[in-house]
């Protein structure tokens, strides 16, 4: 009977502990999401204010934290980060594709439209409305 009791206070211990890590772990994810959205924040403000630093700069930058956070949140609550690499693999080339595919489209039509109004430009600078 006293050899049930230290294993039922083992095994409370260990589920004590496992909550406390568990416990830590979302709030280090949360403080982690916290300060890079607060640096986003922080160069918006900066950007509105002083127009630093240049556009293009900035929408790098947000772009990057905006993956920074992503791949974060996929990690920790996904449970990717203790999985087999090839699984990893196997999720995150596709999304990089995909990414790369949605970028690719935008500026294909971005320079389709640029094209068309250079057409329509050189058209009236041709045939003068009467």
């Amino acid at each position: 009977m006293e050899q049930q009791a230290t294993i039922t206070a083992t095994l409370e211990d260990e589920s004590a502990h496992a909550f406390d890590s568990t416990v830590a772990r979302i709030w280090r994810v949360f403080w982690i999401l916290l300060i890079v959205t607060l640096v986003e924040i922080a160069l918006a403000t900066v950007h509105y204010f002083f127009g630093v630093p240049p556009v293009l700069l900035r929408n790098v930058i947000f772009l990057s934290l905006t993956l920074v956070k992503a791949f974060y949140i996929v990690a920790e609550f996904m449970h990717l980060r203790h999985e087999v690499k090839n699984l990893i693999l196997s999720i995150m080339i596709p999304l990089l594709l995909f990414i790369w595919f949605i970028t690719a489209f935008l500026t294909d039509g971005n320079s389709w439209r640029i094209d068309r109004e250079r057409r329509a430009v050189q058209t009236e600078q041709v045939n003068p409305a009467p």
